[in-house]
């Protein structure tokens, strides 16, 4: 009996060829500035018992030939000591420059100049089934390559704050932890993520930071230390309005925002809202839901007046609003970090 060996098409063999090539070109160029962030730290409750300091690692991208690299703000929030590891084999100190736990990124400084910078792409212009690549340092294995394709966009995850996260990008390619802060790359090795999450015991379910969210951050982290946001000063949740206020008032949609409690001496107190207002309005966006009023005030500058729309008693009333600076608290996350 004879065995024939089965030889793939030639448009076959092209094919995989280039989606090889594809990857190994992303690789070679991205690859120099993807860095190691090793973290170390210790609680204050864990100092007075004698505990070793914590040490974890994660990954990062240089984005700037003078020393800035971009990373995850759950990386190295809380560290007392970071260091950056290239591929070179380069050891350095690092220190903050900024954190934005609301959308899970930071910016850290090293001192020296010259480094390999990364190219920054364009999030807007993505396709799903696009190939992406993920570098990083998952589990301690420096300078992993992977490779899938983006699986869904548009995706929103809730930030350790609670806030969300928008446009998030679904990619199937493998992050494991220790990938968190490692870019995520096109075919001709832009970066257009940066890898943050995984949905816990999923199977290549992943999801990474636009890039364009990226630059818009950092941007704001090197210009003043911090991302400026307005703030209201309000709990509440988001309930279903009857339809006969709906259309007395010609709300568009079905719910509000009824709101709980006011912080006390905080812009929403200073308007005079109340508890049991339903809020509908923020300037000129209806406002259905808690994630849609979080939307608008992301989208209002602090310390600038706006008018604020309730339902009070039946009848709609406007006030107006000077949000503050949003402060940074934490909140439970609910997708595991990477």
């Amino acid at each position: 009996m004879s065995h024939t060996t089965a030889v793939l098409p030639s448009s076959d063999a092209d094919a995989l060829d280039a989606y090889s090539q594809a990857v190994i070109r992303a690789a070679e160029r991205v690859g120099p500035s993807v860095a190691s962030i090793i973290v170390e730290g210790r609680a204050a409750r864990r100092r007075m018992q004698g505990v070793p300091d914590l040490r974890g690692a994660g990954s990062g991208v240089v984005i700037a030939p003078d020393g800035y690299v971009l990373t995850n703000n759950h990386v190295v929030q809380g560290a007392a000591c970071l260091e950056v590891h290239l591929p070179d084999g380069r050891r350095m100190p690092a220190h903050p420059v900024g954190l934005d736990p609301h959308t899970d990124l930071a910016v850290l400084r090293v001192p020296v100049s010259g480094l390999p910078a990364a190219h920054l792409g364009d999030s807007a212009v993505l396709r799903v089934g696009q190939l992406v690549v993920a570098i990083g340092n998952p589990l301690g294995f420096q300078a992993t390559v992977t490779a899938g394709v983006i699986s869904a966009l548009g995706r929103t995850l809730r930030a350790q704050t609670g806030r969300l996260i928008e446009g998030v990008i679904q990619t199937d390619a493998a992050l494991n932890p220790g990938n968190s802060g490692g870019p995520l790359v096109d075919s001709q090795g832009m970066v257009i993520g940066i890898n943050t999450a995984i949905i816990a015991f999923s199977q290549g379910i992943c999801f990474a930071i636009p890039i364009n969210t990226a630059k818009w951050v950092t941007s704001q982290l090197l210009r003043e230390g911090r991302v400026r946001r307005a703030y209201l000063g309000v709990v509440g949740q988001t309930i279903e309005l009857e339809r006969g206020l709906l259309l007395r008032h010609r709300l568009p949609g079905r719910g509000g925002v009824w709101v709980a409690e006011i912080a006390p001496g905080s812009a929403a107190a200073r308007a005079g809202l109340r508890p049991g207002d339903v809020l509908v309005r923020l300037g000129d966006t209806r406002i259905e839901s808690a994630d849609d009023l979080q939307r608008a005030l992301g989208a209002q500058p602090p310390g600038i007046l706006v008018v604020v729309g309730v339902l009070r008693e039946g009848e709609e009333v406007r006030l107006d609003a000077v949000p503050d600076e949003c402060p940074g608290r934490g909140a439970p996350a609910v997708v595991e970090n990477v």
